[in-house]
């Protein structure tokens, strides 16, 4: 058996996998990164990236289809648009391979050794890998598991046939007429909504109160309204329970115990991701647990010295940035870098339409540490909005009402994804409301928006 030594080890070339493997070699660590896949993980290749890019094209092909219907008020009228989604996934993989090789190449330059096959721990400086040209063994001075998340499976809709997960979805080769969506959680409704712009009958089926229950009411009352008005039918305080006998529809319990069906082509699980903790010998090496998540502490350490764990496979929030910034710290700990993970905030966006951007503690997380002052501005009153037609939605701040630091920053709106960055700075240099207010935004734009909102917080809002 081939064996190979190195000072660090990364298992899984996902976000956080791969931008700890390249800061480590940028800073002269011997590395060696372990991957089954391509590299790029579940966000690069049949998450995040894919994603947006089938989102993308539902919202082109939406605008198409509006101005055929000769609805539109910017006086632009067209024939009647067809869509091939065979082409469109096609267009996807290509941006996908891109990205791929991009991965590949930097970690290439960084001067990392990419073994390709599945990982299994020996011991806790050892590391098994099947190849393709048979095992490996990989003896590492340190050790950072990287190996993300997976779909959710229910054991009432097992995956296969019309019962598909995420990643299926991005891999459909033909819209499906009817689309039954278990799940109103962001992932359910990013897919749901794009699938109807494309044509499908969609039917979300969420077992809470409400979709999208992890962000507030109000915050989330603009996508529900563009649910409707796509015409997705929304069941909430309803149940999955499988299959119909002729596997063409949903079943589904919903209120007082009585049943329905939902009839569906295809029927998508999003229910959530779990990390993946299985098959790669984690019994041989014996981690202290957080629930079902590796337990870490504020330098991604584990309970064993010397082996790191990053990203989804410690817990929430399962985010893509979430894992990089861990994988870069853990690399400059592992050069001799003095780091910690000391962040004030994580932006996280729902590419819904509109979207969703949340930093930062909630209006009712931060009230319970105290008083606050929240500022809200419409986009109906922002100019940038009204030229792009999306008026619906608003910037919220929330801030200490004795020294006016801001806590939180909400968004919902068209484009407000690219609002995240100045909300996630704003709290990471520990702004306040009149640092934002003071800050000199260019008009027109919904940035605006942002300051607009820390005006109306300090009482003197200027255009509202």
């Amino acid at each position: 058996m081939k064996e190979i030594s190195c000072k660090l080890l990364v298992i899984g070339a996902g976000p956080g996998g791969y931008i700890s493997a390249i800061r480590a070699g940028q800073l002269g660590v011997d590395t060696v990164i372990v991957e089954a896949g391509k590299p790029g993980g579940t966000c690069l290749n049949v998450g995040c990236i894919p994603s947006k890019a089938l989102i993308h094209a539902a919202e082109e092909f939406e605008k198409v289809s509006h101005m055929a219907g000769g609805k539109s008020p910017l006086g632009i009228s067209v024939t009647a648009p067809a869509l091939d989604l065979a082409r469109t996934v096609a267009w996807k993989d290509g941006i996908v391979s891109r990205l791929n090789s991009g991965v590949a190449g930097l970690l290439k330059k960084a001067g990392v050794k990419t073994v390709q096959g599945w990982a299994t721990f020996r011991d806790g400086k050892t590391v098994e890998v099947e190849t393709e040209i048979g095992s490996q063994m990989i003896r590492a001075e340190t050790i950072v598991i990287a190996t993300g998340s997976a779909p959710v499976e229910l054991p009432s809709l097992p995956f296969g046939g019309p019962v598909i997960s995420s990643t299926d979805a991005l891999a459909l080769s033909e819209v499906p007429r009817k689309l039954a969506v278990v799940g109103g959680g962001y992932i359910g409704l990013e897919l749901g909504m794009a699938f109807a712009k494309m044509g499908a009958k969609v039917t979300v089926v969420e077992a809470l109160p409400r979709v999208l229950a992890q962000y507030d009411a109000e915050l989330t009352r603009p996508v529900v309204k563009r649910l409707a008005t796509l015409g997705i039918e929304v069941m909430t305080g309803a149940k999955a329970k499988g299959l119909s006998t002729k596997g063409d529809a949903l079943l589904v319990e919903i209120a007082d115990g009585k049943s329905a069906k939902v009839a569906a082509d295809k029927i998508l699980v999003t229910v959530g991701r779990k990390p993946v903790t299985e098959g790669w010998g984690l019994e041989q090496i014996d981690l202290d647990m957080a629930g079902k998540f590796i337990k870490i502490d504020d330098q991604c350490r584990t309970s064993m010295r010397g082996i790191f764990a990053i990203g989804d496979v410690t817990g929430e929030p399962m985010l893509a940035h979430r894992a990089m910034a861990q994988g870069e710290m853990v690399a400059e700990i592992v050069a001799g870098h003095k780091r910690s993970w000391d962040k004030r905030a994580i932006p996280a966006v729902c590419f819904t339409d509109p979207e969703l951007v949340t930093a930062g503690l909630s209006p009712e997380e931060a009230k319970a540490q105290g008083e606050v002052k929240i500022g809200l501005f419409p986009f109906a009153a922002n100019g940038r909005a009204m030229t792009k037609m999306g008026e619906d939605g608003f910037v919220r701040v929330v801030a200490r009402a004795d020294n006016h630091l801001v806590l939180g920053i909400q968004a919902v709106g068209q484009g407000v994804s690219e609002l995240s960055a100045a909300f996630g700075l704003a709290l990471e240099m520990g702004a306040r409301l009149e640092d934002i207010a003071g800050t000199i935004h260019a008009h027109p734009t919904q940035g605006e928006g942002f300051q607009e909102a820390a005006l109306k917080a300090l009482g003197h809002a200027l255009h509202i």
